[in-house]
């Protein structure tokens, strides 16, 4: 029998799925990962997770929806009260999809399509809507450790979550923890040459440790170079048990637990 594992970050509504979403995710279930976190990012990705979620119910796929920094530019007054609508409709009992988590929001300083005051002006206004929402928050964090560490720092109290594709160090890590944020590690911590991340999977504390695809990004080994898709976290979280030197059913039990948890799944 496979380990069960959940795909706690993916794009399922990413047009690289538009012509076998369906076989993607009978894919994804036949290796064992029977629940998915879809994240829409900006305004025209909120409709297109959100019908994803809808044209699959039984599928285990849950949502999110945010601001990605790369569209900080969208998130004026107006785009944020109407996030705040659409979060509030997902946590009503029946009508709109559940929406588990906001996110994601972030930094990033790898391509800068907005500016980094943007950026920074949208993170701290979804952390506060977080905390107003009561919904765990999904950090996008690219070339922009301190900054993102300074923000949590100051306006990240009485919120949690995660850092998605987490790429910092085991120093970031622990502080990340002690903030209340746990930790997901994607494809690249299956590079061999990537022994930043592997310090990372080895001292990360189970209790505190996510997996997922970004999918159709960052694609792991043995897959690297493919399309990525979320029955491919069962090789992310194959690599990390052996790096920690423990059965996969160990390291699959915690993070599957740990991501009920976090997003109340």
């Amino acid at each position: 029998m496979l380990p069960l594992l959940i795909d706690s970050h993916a794009h399922l509504d990413a047009p690289e799925f538009a012509t076998d979403r369906a076989a993607v995710i009978a894919r994804a279930h036949a290796a064992g990962v029977t629940r998915m976190v879809t994240v829409g990012y900006d305004r025209a990705t909120w409709a297109t997770a959100t019908a994803v979620v809808q044209a699959y119910p039984d599928a285990g796929i849950a949502l999110a929806l945010g601001i990605h920094p790369n569209s900080a530019g969208e998130a004026d007054d107006a785009t944020l009260a109407d996030l705040v609508a659409l979060c509030r409709a997902g946590q009503r009992t029946g009508g709109a999809p559940r929406v588990v988590g906001l996110g994601e929001t972030g930094l990033d300083y790898y391509r800068e399509w907005t500016t980094p005051a943007q950026q920074q002006a949208s993170f701290r206004a979804q952390l506060r809507l977080a905390r107003e929402l009561d919904l765990p928050v999904i950090i996008h964090d690219r070339d922009a450790h301190s900054d993102i560490m300074a923000i949590l720092r100051s306006e990240g109290q009485g919120t949690r979550g995660v850092l998605h594709a987490f790429s910092g160090d085991v120093a970031m890590a622990e502080e990340c923890l002690r903030l209340g944020y746990l930790i997901s590690l994607a494809g690249p911590v299956t590079f061999p040459k990537a022994a930043d991340r592997h310090a990372v999977a080895a001292a990360v504390p189970l209790s505190g440790l996510l997996v997922e695809t970004d999918c159709p990004y960052l694609t792991p080994v043995p897959q690297r170079g493919k399309r990525n898709e979320p029955a491919y976290t069962a090789h992310t979280a194959a690599r990390i048990a052996a790096i920690r030197g423990i059965p996969l059913e160990t390291l699959a039990a915690a993070t599957t637990a740990n991501t009920i948890a976090l997003f109340n799944l």
